[in-house]
């Protein structure tokens, strides 16, 4: 295997990459049911379908819903090497404000307390986060504490692309084709709905979309969105008596007839969860929407059956059609799609090895678009992209980290066929 000489001019290009990358408006909307959700997403498809032309990719394209696909050529000489896949997406989570990003570059961390912005008083604390103290000397990228730094995902683009220009430009590393993809609206669950597997044509990939470096992942939770409304009645308070229903109160009411040890904060692991993402009230209606998530199958099941029996008990209390709850499926657990295909996950895990790192293999609290394509006939596992404390202010991601996900990138390009006929070798 090549050694990647990873120079002081090949990080700065992945530190301003990502640092152009992150100041575009990219957030995501799970109101809007166009794709992608928000125009503002256009900006970054763009750029990116007009970068890898300018890099020099072959067959770019991007198609009318925003899904940019471009191809590294194979360098080996015909010989039969499965095209591999790398894939991101470009929307920011609308959990917290994407707009605005400012991001502040701190180089030799020293361990203490980063005070983000002076006006306000926002640090990050590695009283509060003590992951930052595994980060002591390295260069960090944080927000000034009035967004989320968008590092999910756009620091697994910045590594794609730091990776595939860094192939095309030693061409003294023997690969198979390349595929790489980037997509929208992620976060909202609906970032594979229509991904072209059959022209992307990778037999397999890899989302660079995970945390902290080392976190190899084709596990994933089960998940859906439900969606209650509340009905009630708006009468002048001065003449209510007997006839006013608050759904603002109706709506506290129900919240707690869900299990409080079931919530994100209070499970870890295997443990599933209902998670209030939103409440919107007046005394007219309430809106309630809700993830509900666990890797075990049946137990998904059941969790989507309670929370049905929580609206009818609700409306046999209050009246039939006070509440109403809408249910749809955001993604499966992938873990199933591996079967007979474990290959892919060894060939991630040793090209860690061959980068210094060692795999943290795990199952994911959470989703991405790999386990949906994984379904799609698009088997996907996920690969850490570096960043720590998603979807808000406190969002951080060490460059050093990023430049280690750009050598597993590039590894897992050049070990494919090796390992390949390792796996052949022992069958035979």
């Amino acid at each position: 295997m090549t050694t990647i000489e990873f120079n002081n001019e090949w990080k700065e290009r992945l530190l301003n990459r990502f640092l152009k990358y992150v100041k575009i408006y990219s957030t995501s909307d799970p109101e809007c049911e166009s794709t992608p959700s928000t125009p503002q997403q256009w900006d970054m498809a763009n750029l990116l379908f007009e970068e890898l032309k300018s890099l020099g990719l072959d067959d770019v394209s991007m198609d009318d819903n925003g899904y940019v696909f471009g191809y590294v050529p194979s360098n080996l000489d015909g010989e039969d090497v499965p095209t591999v896949g790398f894939i991101s997406h470009y929307d920011s989570s609308p959990d917290f404000n994407g707009k605005g990003v400012n991001p502040l570059v701190w180089e030799n961390y020293n361990g203490k307390d980063l005070l983000l912005n002076e006006e306000t008083g926002f640090t990050l604390s590695p009283s509060k986060f003590e992951s930052l103290k595994d980060y002591v000397g390295q260069t960090l990228i944080t927000t000034d504490g009035t967004s989320l730094l968008s590092a999910d995902d756009k620091a697994g683009i910045a590594e794609i692309v730091t990776a595939v220009e860094y192939l095309l430009a030693h061409p003294g590393i023997k690969h198979g084709r390349i595929a790489v993809a980037f997509n929208p609206d992620e976060e909202i669950g609906r970032g594979a709905h229509k991904f072209d597997v059959a022209k992307f044509g990778a037999e397999w990939a890899y989302t660079m979309d995970g945390g902290e470096v080392g976190e190899l992942e084709y596990e994933n939770f089960n998940a859906a969105g439900a969606v209650v409304k509340i009905h009630g009645l708006s009468v002048h308070p001065g003449y209510s008596f007997g006839k006013m229903v608050n759904a603002s109160l109706l709506a506290a009411e129900f919240i707690q007839m869900l299990p409080a040890g079931e919530t994100p904060s209070t499970t870890r692991g295997y443990e599933g969860f209902y998670h209030l993402l939103d409440v919107t009230s007046d005394v007219s209606e309430a809106k309630l929407q809700y993830i509900i998530r666990d890797h075990d199958a049946d137990k998904f099941e059941q969790r989507k059956t309670f929370m049905e029996k929580v609206v009818a008990d609700f409306n046999a209390k209050h009246g039939e059609g006070t509440a109403e709850i809408e249910i749809k499926e955001q993604y499966r657990n992938m873990k199933q799609q591996f079967e007979g295909k474990m290959h892919i996950v060894d060939i991630a895990e040793q090209a860690m090895k061959e980068a210094g790192i060692t795999p943290k293999i795990k199952a994911i609290r959470g989703g991405t678009d790999g386990a949906q394509l994984s379904y799609m006939g698009l088997p996907c596992p996920n690969i850490f992209a570096g960043g720590l404390n998603f979807h808000g202010p406190y969002e951080y991601v060490p460059l050093e980290s990023m430049e280690k996900a750009v050598k597993v990138i590039i590894n897992i390009a050049q070990s494919v066929k090796k390992i390949l006929n390792n796996i052949e070798k022992t069958k035979g």
